[in-house]
């Protein structure tokens, strides 16, 4: 089937709020090289999107945000072999993701989940390669390690906990309220507290049997760093995920010494496609096996594509549960919960 010359976008307009994202028309690009063109069914939102609609821009000039999607193969770039076209595939891309159409990188594409709908399987790649990246690239977790999640219910956090129990990982998290602890715990955590809990260190002390926390995933920019501190085992090793606008960290020197704990960080979209390639191959091999049984994302709400803005002001509320997704000419499917 003949491709079209242009596509539905959803278009960053300015630097702003949800109100500049804007449906446009943009041309439907040819993939180089080594790439994949992706007919998009579901687009995953994620809060690097926001970020990146705050800014304006991503700092490589794209406008049009959106890192993960399911779709079929529409093109397939020269050099690319064990692809096919029409072939259901979910895809980590460096943007573009709101569209009718994008571009993936070939190693990065992998099969579509067949007990997954097309909108869960969207849902997976992002908290799949930043959950796989963080804690065994970044911090080795190991199986006797407990591990910690701040924000269990949140995209990344809510398949790292089921991911990781499922696999044998105990794993713990914190949320911001009982209903988010509750479903924290529905998708495979330990136990899961409050973080705004002022003995929240030692009720993680004593749920790990006073070992501590081994690996620590931080979204807040260090909001709980002292508590982080204090729960931590020694050796153990903290991954933040998010800047926090130029957030600064103040650190008690000592306490680190003490406890020889290092701090570390990524940005998942500026790694290098062959690190990236191996967290792929990784995912292929232990997390895909598990998708539709074991780990299934949570749905929190579906847009259609053309309301992107109302999916980023749905994010900003802060009150969802698992995912918030994009359709691509399709109707709203369920939501899911835990």
């Amino acid at each position: 089937m003949a491709l079209p010359d242009r596509q539905n976008v959803i278009r960053i307009t300015a630097a702003g709020g949800p109100e500049v994202l804007v449906p446009d028309l943009g041309p439907v690009p040819g993939p180089g090289r080594g790439q994949v063109l992706i007919r998009v069914a579901a687009a995953g939102v994620n809060r690097h999107d926001i970020h990146q609609r705050a800014a304006g821009r991503h700092s490589d000039g794209l406008d049009i945000p959106g890192l993960e999607a399911c779709g079929t193969i529409a093109a397939l770039g020269a050099g690319v072999a064990g692809l096919d076209l029409g072939a259901r595939v979910v895809a980590l891309v460096q943007g573009g993701g709101y569209a009718e159409y994008v571009l993936a990188e070939a190693p990065l594409v992998l099969p579509a989940p067949e007990g997954l709908s097309d909108v869960e399987a969207a849902a997976v790649p992002e908290a799949a390669f930043t959950t796989w990246w963080n804690y065994f690239g970044l911090m080795a977790l190991r199986p006797e390690h407990f591990a910690l999640i701040h924000g269990g219910t949140s995209g990344v956090g809510h398949l790292a906990l089921q991911a990781l129990s499922a696999l044998g990982y105990p794993i713990l998290a914190t949320c911001g309220t009982a209903e988010k602890c509750a479903a924290a715990e529905a998708f495979g955590a330990k136990a899961a507290f409050s973080y705004a809990d002022p003995d929240l260190a030692a009720k993680v002390m004593a749920a790990t049997g006073g070992r501590g926390i081994s690996a620590l995933v931080d979204v807040s920019a260090g909001a709980h760093l002292a508590q982080d501190l204090a729960m931590m085992a020694p050796d153990g090793c903290i991954a933040h995920l998010s800047g926090g606008a130029g957030a600064e960290l103040r650190l008690p020197v000592r306490a680190l010494m003490e406890k020889r704990i290092r701090i570390t960080g990524s940005l998942l979209r500026p790694l290098p496609l062959a690190l990236k390639t191996g967290i792929a191959e990784r995912l292929r091999a232990d997390l895909w096996p598990l998708l539709g049984r074991s780990v299934r994302p949570a749905i929190a709400r579906c847009f259609d594509l053309r309301d992107a803005a109302a999916a980023h002001q749905e994010m900003e509320r802060n009150r969802h549960i698992g995912k918030i997704m994009l359709t691509v000419g399709q109707p709203e499917p369920p939501r899911t919960t835990p």
